[in-house]
């Protein structure tokens, strides 16, 4: 490993964060919306509509393990990394459009299929994308605190994203319904809306990428550069670095207590409060909030660490959802528009520094083993992100039909109860799990010095 790294340049710090204003675009968006599109648009039961979900989900886990070997294993004109970029954002684009486009059929079975299939599609689309780009963090630099910059400029690029794929949403399904509508004398109807504005966001998806492709350039390397272990082998050693296992579990619990919030927001919004348009205006300022606390989390991880700066996000989250949970209902729209700037603080923190602490796991692993595997800890990285993300949608869906829950009607007390234990309790606990856990958690920058000089 290099020492005494060179400092990354402006242009590619920002050509390398802008693939995940749509990397976060797409997963907000999904995080947010799917759950509620397939029961309120598509009309699937909730239950069926999260099983769909954790289906697609599955399929998409199982996937990404696989893109990271092969990533790890490519040899081209572009790089290791870079040609799944620029084949991957069109197919990611128009999969994006047909998730967001149902067919109008009435047969159940027929529409929790489609559902499952086009999740597949969409999820590996972006599989394709995002283990590769994902897996370029460490082989741009090998500087401590420069990792930590390098993220802040991705992760303020994400935050962008996130606005986007949440806030900007349900403002662009009504415009595009309403044209449709006076287009055509009164027959637009909301699945317009919605497939219109799952093309735009993949386009902005596919543009986002392309930019990183170009103003990105990876190390030159030979086929002796490239990792020669088997599949199993490279996935043994991974599971066999401690530091980045106790890491890859704690990012799992906080994707999945934050997946119970994007969940079930607007479903909060909209029936404990009956003010569903309030729902862009929490979603801004939660996700403002956290944009402005993103470069304040780059500072104090400076002065504290990245550990203890990410577990500021968990305490931070659980004690929102909690106070949320207990008086939300109690004190009404403004209390909650209040929480989501307390609760924004947690969320910036969380950005950037599990991704800075990711490249020091991965070289652990590359003192331990000899070789350069990134993209198999990527993909291993994502595979438990996506695990968390299905698992949280599918409970969410579970725990509404237990409670009652018909879409588009006032919603019963047993209901509102669910919607209350999923934005409250359940994350609660989770990210409570999560702070806990990356205690154990054992590099620090002078553990990470001293492995750099081995």
């Amino acid at each position: 490993m290099e020492t005494n790294a060179p400092r990354l340049t402006l242009k590619t710090k920002f050509s390398f964060g802008i693939c995940d204003l749509g990397g976060n675009l797409f997963f907000t968006l999904m995080g947010f919306w799917s759950l509620k599109y397939l029961t309120d648009i598509a009309g699937i039961a909730a239950a069926w509509a999260g099983i769909a979900v954790m289906a697609g989900k599955v399929w998409d886990a199982v996937t990404d393990p696989m893109m990271g070997y092969i990533s790890d294993r490519t040899l081209s004109r572009w790089g290791r990394r870079r040609p799944y970029l620029l084949f991957g954002a069109v197919p990611l684009a128009l999969s994006m459009w047909l998730f967001f486009s149902a067919p109008s059929v009435e047969n159940p079975v027929m529409l929790i299929l489609w559902a499952g299939l086009t999740l597949m599609l969409l999820n590996t689309a972006m599989t394709v994308i995002n283990i590769p780009y994902g897996s370029l963090t460490p082989e741009l630099t090998s500087d401590y605190h420069e990792r930590t910059s390098l993220n802040g400029y991705r992760f303020g690029c994400a935050v962008f994203g996130t606005i986007l794929g949440a806030a900007a949403v349900q403002p662009l399904v009504d415009l595009f319904a309403g044209m449709k509508r006076g287009a055509d004398g009164g027959t637009g109807t909301l699945q317009f809306g919605w497939s219109m504005t799952g093309l735009l966001m993949g386009a902005v998806i596919a543009i986002a990428t392309l930019v990183t492709f170009f103003g990105v350039k990876e190390k030159k390397l030979t086929k002796a550069d490239l990792p020669v272990k088997g599949f199993f082998a490279t996935y043994k050693a991974v599971f066999l670095n401690g530091p980045f296992v106790k890491l890859l579990f704690t990012y799992g619990l906080n994707i999945m207590g934050l997946t119970f919030l994007q969940t079930i927001l607007a479903y909060y919004t909209e029936y404990v409060y009956r003010r569903p348009d309030i729902t862009p205006l929490a979603m801004m300022i939660l996700l403002l909030t956290a944009m402005i606390c993103i470069p304040i989390s780059v500072l104090v991880s400076k002065k504290i660490g990245k550990k203890r700066t990410y577990q500021i996000c968990f305490a931070v989250l659980a004690t929102a959802c909690m106070i949320i949970y207990f008086l939300g209902h109690r004190l009404g729209p403004n209390f909650f528009l209040g929480m989501m700037v307390y609760a924004g603080v947690g969320v910036g923190f969380m950005y950037v520094a599990p991704f800075a602490m990711i490249p020091d796991a991965v070289d652990y692993g590359a003192a331990q083993t000899g070789e350069r595997d990134e993209g198999a800890y990527y993909g291993i990285w994502t595979f438990i992100s996506k695990l968390g993300t299905s698992f949280s949608v599918f409970v969410s869906g579970l725990i509404l039909s237990a409670g009652g829950y018909i879409a588009n009607i006032a919603q019963s007390d047993s209901a509102i109860f669910a919607i209350k234990l999923i934005i409250g309790p359940i994350p609660a606990v989770i990210l409570i799990g999560a702070l806990l856990l990356v205690e154990k958690y054992p590099l620090d920058e002078k553990s990470f010095n001293a492995l750099q000089k081995k």
